[in-house]
Order: C-alpha cells, then sequence, then structure tokens
C-alpha cells in the first residue's frame, strides 16, 4: 500500500541496544564553526543532492548528547509548522450537573474544549450520573477520531455538615450560636451536625467555618451534646452547609459506606478515574487500589489535597497514588488561606518530580456562575496554575449549575492557550520543560525509556515537529508528556483504556488504533489519520517514537527516535 509517511530521503535513525551502551563520537564541526554543545542540536548543511534532506544522530547516551544536522531549507519549513500546530494543551475537568447533563449540552462542552467529565457524588443519584456516563460514552463511540472525553467519579467523602432549617437562619456578629450532634434540631440558636464526634474533635478556641469561611464562628465551650460558639462573620446559615474546623481534620474515615456504594458504581461502568475526598494519609489509597484488583478494575485513583493532615504526608501519598488534585477550597479552610497559594505550587511541583497528572481545581472561575465574564484575578488564576505545570485545570459549579458554563469552558481554554503560548518556546522560555537525564552505573528498561523521552522531547522542541508515539500501555505517553514537549503529543493505543486514561495528561492527544504486525504499515494509518482529522498537512514534518518498556515491533531494549516527512 501507499505509504501515507514517507521517510526523508538520506534518512537515518540511530539505533541502541541497552547491552551496548557507548557514547557515539559527534559529527566533526566544520573548520570555521564553534564547538559543538553538549546536549544541543546543531545546525549545518550535510548533503547538497536534496533540499529536503535531515539527517539525526541520537548518540551519546551516558552522557545525554543528541546531534542533528539539516538542511536549512528543511529547517525552516519545518519552522514553519509552529503556529499551525499549536492547540492547548493543558485539559479542562468540568464537573457535570443541572447546567449541562444533556446530550446537546455534553456535546457543545467538548467541542468547546472539555476533556474530562467529573461526577460530584455529593449531589444527584446514580440513575442521573448513569445517564451521563452513557451520554459521554456515546460521544467518545461517536468521535473516534477527535476529542476523547475522560470519566472522573468524584466521591462525597466525610463532609461534617449541619441541620435541615425549615428557612435560613441570619447569624450576626457577636451572637451566641450552638451546634449540636441531637438529630432534629432546628431554632433561633442551635442547629444539628450529622457527625456524633463533632463533640470530641473541637476545642474551645477553634474556628469553625462554614462553607470554606463564608461564615465563621468561634468555639467558647461545649457539653455532652453541645458546641457553644459566638459568631465572628456572619450571614445566612442554610440548610446542609459544609463545616470545617480551622486546622483540623475530622476523624471520620476518608471512604465512607456511601463512598464504598458509590465507587462500585463506577467499577460496574467502567469510570476512568475515582477523586478521592479529604485523603490523609497513603493507607486509604492502598486500600482502594487493593479492592479494585480484586475487581479486575483498570481505574485510576487521585487523592484530593484538601485537608490538614494530608500535608505532612504528601510525599507517602501522591507516590501511592496515580496524580492528585489541589482541593482549594477545604485546603484553604482547614489551613490558613495565605498557604494554599504555596501548597498549591508545593503539590504541583510534586506531582511533576514523580511523573503523576495533577489537577487544580475550587473558585478558578467562580465568578461566571453567575456573570458571563470572569474577574481579572480569576484569569490570572488560571494562567499561574498554567504556568505551574498542572496538567488539568477544573470547573466545578461554573458548568455544573452556573448560567453560563460553555462561555466558562471558553475562556479557561482561552486563557490557557495564551499562556501557553509564551510558556513552549525552547529558545526564550526553557524553564517548563524538564531537563534530561544521564544514566549512572547500572541501569533499568524504565531509565533508558526516560532518556529516550528526554531526548525526544529536545528533538522536537529543535525541529518544532509534532510527536507521534505507539504505546499499550501509555508509558511513553506519560513520559513524554512529562517532559513537556513545546509540539502535541499523539499517542496512538490499541487499548482503549489506555486511550481514555490519557485524557488526563498535559499535551497528550490519545487516539485508539489497531496495531498491525507490519511497522510500516501502522505508520501510515497514524498519518492517514492525523490527515484526515487536520491535525497535519503534506508537507509537515514529525518526530516518530519507537519506545518504551513493552516492546510493540522493536526488538528488546532497542529504541527508534525518527523524522519523517508528511505524504499525501
Amino acid at each position: 500500500m501507499a505509504a501515507a509517511a514517507a521517510e526523508i530521503g538520506g534518512f537515518t535513525a540511530a539505533r541502541m541496544a541497552a547491552p551496548a551502551l557507548r557514547p557515539a563520537a559527534p559529527p566533526a564541526p566544520a573548520a570555521a564553526a564553534p564547538p559543538q554543545p553538549r546536549r544541543a542540536v546543531a545546525a549545518r548543511s550535510l548533503r547538497t543532492v536534496a533540499a529536503e534532506t535531515l539527517t539525526a544522530d541520537l548518540a551519546g547516551a551516558t552522557n545525554g548528547a543528541v546531534y542533528a544536522q539539516m538542511n536549512s531549507e528543511a529547517t525552516t519549513e519545518i519552522t514553519s509548522q509552529v503556529t499551525e500546530n499549536s492547540r492547548r494543551k493543558t485539559k479542562i475537568v468540568c464537573t457535570i450537573g443541572p447546567s449541562t447533563n444533556t446530550r446537546e449540552m455534553i456535546w457543545k462542552l467538548a467541542e468547546s474544549g472539555m476533556n474530562v467529565a467529573r461526577l460530584n457524588m455529593s449531589h444527584g443519584d446514580h440513575q442521573s450520573h448513569q445517564k451521563v456516563i452513557d451520554l459521554v460514552k456515546e460521544y467518545n463511540a461517536q468521535n473516534t477520531e477527535g476529542n476523547v472525553i475522560a470519566i472522573m467519579l468524584d466521591t462525597k467523602g466525610p463532609e461534617v455538615r449541619s441541620g435541615d432549617v425549615p428557612e435560613p437562619i441570619m447569624l450576626h456578629e457577636g451572637q451566641e450560636f450552638n451546634f449540636t450532634i441531637k438529630r432534629g434540631v432546628s431554632t433561633e440558636d442551635t442547629v444539628s451536625v450529622n457527625y456524633d464526634d463533632f463533640i470530641t474533635d473541637v476545642e474551645a478556641g477553634d474556628i469553625l467555618l462554614v462553607d470554606g469561611g463564608m461564615m465563621s464562628l468561634a468555639v467558647k465551650s461545649k457539653s455532652a451534646d453541645t458546641v457553644k460558639c459566638e459568631v465572628v462573620d456572619g450571614g445566612e446559615l442554610k440548610s446542609r452547609r459544609h463545616l470545617n474546623v480551622r486546622g483540623k481534620s475530622a476523624t471520620l474515615p476518608s471512604i465512607t459506606e456511601k463512598d464504598w456504594e458509590d465507587i462500585k458504581f463506577g467499577v460496574e461502568n467502567g469510570v476512568d478515574f475515582y477523586a478521592v475526598s479529604f485523603v490523609k494519609d497513603a493507607k486509604v489509597i492502598h486500600e482502594l487500589k487493593d479492592y479494585l484488583k480484586g475487581a479486575n478494575a483498570d481505574i485510576h485513583v487521585i487523592p484530593k489535597i484538601e485537608s490538614a493532615d494530608s500535608i505532612p504526608n504528601l510525599q507517602s501519598i501522591i507516590a501511592a497514588s496515580d496524580g492528585a488534585m489541589v482541593a482549594r477550597g477545604d485546603l484553604g479552610a482547614e489551613l490558613p488561606i495565605e498557604d494554599v497559594p504555596l501548597l498549591q505550587a508545593e503539590i504541583v511541583q510534586t506531582c511533576r518530580s514523580m511523573e503523576k497528572p495533577v489537577i487544580v481545581a475550587t473558585n478558578m472561575l467562580e465568578s461566571m456562575i453567575n456573570h458571563p465574564t470572569p474577574t481579572r484575578a480569576e484569569v490570572s488564576d488560571i494562567a499561574i496554575a498554567v504556568r505551574e505545570g498542572a496538567d488539568a485545570i477544573m470547573l466545578s459549579g461554573e458548568t455544573a449549575h452556573g448560567k453560563y458554563p460553555l462561555k466558562a469552558v471558553k475562556v479557561m481554554h482561552t486563557v490557557a492557550l495564551r499562556t501557553e503560548s509564551s510558556l513552549y518556546n525552547p529558545t526564550t522560555s526553557p524553564g517548563l520543560v524538564a531537563p534530561a537525564q544521564a544514566l549512572h552505573n547500572e541501569f533499568s528498561p524504565s531509565q533508558l525509556s526516560k532518556m529516550f523521552g528526554s531526548h525526544s522531547t529536545m528533538m522536537a522542541n529543535t525541529l518544532r515537529t509534532p510527536i507521534i508515539v505507539f504505546t499499550q500501555t501509555g508509558s511513553m505517553a506519560v513520559l513524554l508528556s512529562h517532559y513537556r514537549p513545546s509540539s502535541t503529543i499523539f499517542a496512538f493505543t490499541n487499548e482503549e483504556r489506555v486511550k481514555q486514561r490519557l485524557a488526563l495528561y498535559q499535551g497528550v492527544i490519545p487516539v485508539h488504533m489497531q496495531f498491525s504486525d507490519d511497522a510500516e504499515e501502522t505508520f501510515s494509518r497514524a498519518i492517514s489519520c492525523l490527515l484526515k482529522g487536520q491535525h497535519v498537512k503534506k508537507g509537515d514534518y514529525v518526530t516518530l517514537v519507537q519506545s518504551g518498556v513493552t516492546s510493540i515491533w522493536r526488538e528488546e531494549s532497542t529504541h527508534h527516535i525518527q523524522v519523517r516527512k508528511v505524504e499525501g
């Protein structure tokens, strides 16, 4: 069959076998040229017989050097792709609720930029969430070569809430007000709480926050069943308001009975991610993963970092998990609010260092619940999360019950895209791109994959080409995402679950495609798919990566990085 991707004339790609890691000699520089630096890509004319000749040698494995020589005309042609191939890398998580739970709205959210549909199990029932799951799966089935929407189930967790009140109670500064563990109490100065150990958890001097700080009360004393408070910041107390004690976490288990029922519901429906609320330590992550393993469920676990107890255990929690969510609402209620920006940066950096995806959530476009335009501070908030390197940013009430859900997604998309345009220029802003890593002493296949991921990123950045990677497990696509190349990563996989999971990772566009036993045929089909989707066009160059822990067509421990020109 006619190949849709033709290898560039005279192109040679270095092969490297694991048992023979010896640095290859770099090409000799021209007499008048300065010495070529290590870990750099140097350009000079190699041939005169073809204007499109491109030769790349991946060499010096142990010192991390990459040498490529290219014809200047080819260089100009490749560079011209940059603007045309630019697309948003940071993913958008949208919470689905009454404003968006119809077929029409889910389609429009996807077209506007949604990458992950979040089901908030604090609201709705299994029937309403089942409807959303079915609609998202229908969308994915109809858009096999387009946007992929993953499904995230967010557990309610062990929330402490006030009881029902017939009508809102106005609280005024200096007023005495009580919370009791007696059920069904609702008077002008006392309401129930749903947590029997509330009396044990609070002490005189504690500050109680209602709905993350919308109101606050100082604890003055307590009896066997009642906590007596003084209102510090007043407001309107409605039914079932969320309660926090500043600086403390409730002693409730992280996964409640309701959560387990919701988790089982997620297993039955094959959701892609669990966002687990109020995780305090790694123990709960191991417990959930053991359950999923026993249920033969391939679902990734994302802990929500939102409790005071989680911060001392941050490293172990993320190490045990498949990523993390910076849930800033409760985090800013249980800890001083001025610490939240610093904790956000720490959590993002910790996830990136462990090659785990991270989501920044809560209040990102809160004003757009009721208004058609965001505040300037909200725009800056999105830009900061993108600049810090978050894989995804999340909308909650904005898309669940807001008046302008589509506008909120479009604002988030536009701000993220504009911010990224200032970041991913390898010549001016290299800071976000992870540095190459040299191998030391003994090495493993995973270390070799990291080296190739690093060098693939450097090559794609220098040549300004998109990356095509073929993966059965998703590992190489995840690794490439970690190195944050300046162009898009098209991850072709023959595993449906892997495709869904990769939808969360920064810069990755996953595509499901069956692999042929013949590598060239598979490459051609992949290029044809990208041409059809207008992701590339005839004459573009692409960086093709065959690497990873699991072999597909290549021999064991043999890796390739190729640059190819797209032919129609």
